[in-house]
């Protein structure tokens, strides 16, 4: 039996809806609660598909249905959630399937064949960072992030909590209609993400199928009850977009972490380097594709830099606490274009981009902090996991 509430916690930046069941049930309970912001983000999207990628809503609909197929090929409890939060929202299944391959659609290859890589190659920055337990103050295995996107979608953001007839409870930030961004589940595992751009990116001619959504890879990795499961979940079916996971899970020793930068057809990871690991939106792996960041330039090529400088004297020593991770999110270096990112009014408004929201995750704990951004300018409210 499904069970949906959309809760009012006022120390969070954002609705939270909460729903159990199998993934049909929560998808359905989802897409119920959340109904006038699914249909607010599919307007906002299916406006963008046409305006930037060049896809009318006949050619949404083509997409989306091979979307679909490919979903349920390699990720068959993802596609179940998907389709009944098309059902529960009253929207057409293909277009929900649509709103989850936003990245696919919009930063991916033309009708015509041409590039789509956005003019702004920041526009989808973020900037991650993780802490093993041996290097933090208490202990406890800690991630965070910041989520720069456009501003006017900072409204239609939701925190989604499912608890599945396993057993298993997610707690992700995500989109209205999307199944996943950073987030957290009740085994102790954690997902960071970071956008990625190469010269492999790019949908398919007509009539192949095409890979694995990018939000579906998402959503599937944070299902799992293991960092190794994550992994195999993240690397499986192709890819038609890249992107770049920070994941860590609770274990003796501190824990464990691994940055994993996934490009069509080909996967390099990172390990941690003196207790932590950080990550922005250029490839550090050194894997054999056209990174699109040498061709924009942009914050990212500092900001990981400047985020492992910044935790180096207080990892040092074990002593990195969630409050050391707040202050490094909340950093102005280059400003506007920092860790901590505000509008450049100089930019065109399609174009612009901030930090619109920060988040924090204490995996030990199964906490979820998270605070409005720009972060320099909010408190961040939390949420355990198994709260009500």
């Amino acid at each position: 039996m499904t069970s949906a509430r959309r809760l009012d916690h006022s120390d969070l930046p954002v609705p939270l809806i909460r729903v159990q069941g199998t993934p049909a049930e929560c998808g359905a309970g989802y897409g119920a609660a959340a109904r006038d912001l699914i249909t607010a983000n599919l307007e906002f999207y299916l406006r963008r598909f046409r305006e930037e990628g060049g896809w009318g809503e006949a050619a949404v609909t083509v997409a989306g249905r091979a979307f679909r197929e490919a979903t349920r090929r390699h990720h068959p409890r993802v596609a179940e959630l998907l389709d009944g939060v098309a059902e529960g929202a009253g929207v057409r299944v293909e277009q929900v399937y649509a709103l989850n391959a936003r990245t696919e659609l919009i930063y991916g290859r033309h009708r015509d064949g041409g590039s789509a890589a956005p003019p702004d190659a920041d526009a989808g920055g973020c900037t991650a960072v993780g802490v093993l337990g041996t290097h933090t103050g208490n202990g406890h295995l800690l991630l965070g992030q910041n989520w720069d996107w456009h501003p006017d979608q900072r409204d239609v953001m939701l925190l989604l909590a499912t608890r599945d007839e396993r057993g298993l409870t997610v707690l992700t930030l995500t989109e209205a209609g999307m199944v996943a961004k950073t987030g957290l589940n009740s085994a102790g595992v954690g997902v960071c993400v970071n956008m990625l751009g190469c010269d492999r990116d790019g949908l398919p001619g007509p009539g192949v199928e095409p890979g694995v959504p990018y939000h579906v890879l998402l959503r599937a990795a944070l299902e799992a009850e293991s960092l190794a499961e994550a992994l195999k979940a993240a690397v499986r079916g192709t890819r038609n977009s890249s992107i770049n996971l920070l994941l860590g899970q609770v274990a003796e020793a501190g824990g464990e972490l691994i940055d994993l930068e996934l490009v069509p057809g080909d996967a390099g990871w990172l390990h941690p380097v003196d207790g932590y690991l950080t990550h922005a939106n250029h490839l550090e792996t050194g894997l054999p594709v056209h990174d699109a960041m040498k061709d924009w330039g942009g914050s990212s090529l500092f900001r990981s830099a400047r985020a492992r400088r910044l935790l180096a004297p207080k990892a040092a020593v074990g002593k990195v606490g969630e409050g050391d991770l707040a202050a490094l999110f909340r950093d102005h270096a280059s400003f506007p274009h920092g860790i901590c990112r505000h509008v450049d009014e100089r930019m065109p408004l399609a174009e612009r981009s901030e930090t619109v929201y920060s988040v924090l995750l204490d995996l030990d704990d199964r906490r979820f902090g998270i605070a409005a951004g720009p972060p320099c300018e909010h408190r961040y409210g939390w949420l355990d996991l198994a709260a009500g």
